[in-house]
């Protein structure tokens, strides 16, 4: 926690210490929010988060198991014959052009 961590307690702001002396109000505000404003079209979800990577991969499979996928009818599609320069010469581009292949 970065009340207990030197390194991280510059994170914390007066707000983010008030939030504790204001957290019943927080708390019921929200509630009161939830309810007023969570409907079948527009749902309000509540994600876990006491870390970051678990959450985010939650809430990426929660909201795409939502979608009712199904197979869309397509029209085969041809590609013509590509035109072909032959005086046209490709360059290469410069290499801080490229995003570094990580993976």
């Amino acid at each position: 926690m970065r009340i207990h961590d030197p390194l991280k307690q510059w994170r914390l702001s007066p707000i983010d210490l008030q939030s504790r002396v204001r957290w019943e109000e927080y708390t019921k505000a929200k509630k009161a929010m939830f309810l007023r404003t969570n409907i079948p079209e527009a749902p309000w979800y509540v994600v876990e988060a006491n870390d970051k990577r678990r959450p985010l991969l939650n809430c990426i499979d929660h909201l795409l198991g939502l979608i009712p996928y199904q197979e869309v009818p397509r029209e085969m599609v041809t590609l013509p014959e590509r035109m072909s320069d032959p005086n046209y010469e490709r360059s290469a581009l410069p290499r801080e052009l490229y995003v570094p292949e990580k993976y």
